[in-house]
């Protein structure tokens, strides 16, 4: 990426949600993985996760929103 490129990022990202939301990521990642349900089932649950990791990088705290709505469903057993 060249130098001045901008996607919109927050320029002053609050580290502790920062580190909170990735943390948070990595644990959503293992349920996801670890979901007892069919490959298409845990694809789409990925896609999903996939799309939380990428609104990090743009608007991390909508992120943590969504990922709060992800973990939600998956404590809920709503992918099995």
């Amino acid at each position: 990426m060249a130098s001045g490129d901008d996607l919109g990022s927050d320029p002053d990202p609050d580290p502790d949600l920062a580190a909170q939301v990735s943390q948070r990521l990595r644990e959503a990642h293992r349920q996801v993985a670890a979901l007892p349900v069919a490959d298409e089932m845990r694809a789409r649950a990925m896609r999903r996760l996939l799309a939380v990791t990428n609104a990090a990088k743009r608007d991390l705290p909508t992120a943590a929103r969504r990922l709060d709505a992800l973990l939600a469903d998956l404590d809920a057993g709503r992918y099995g």
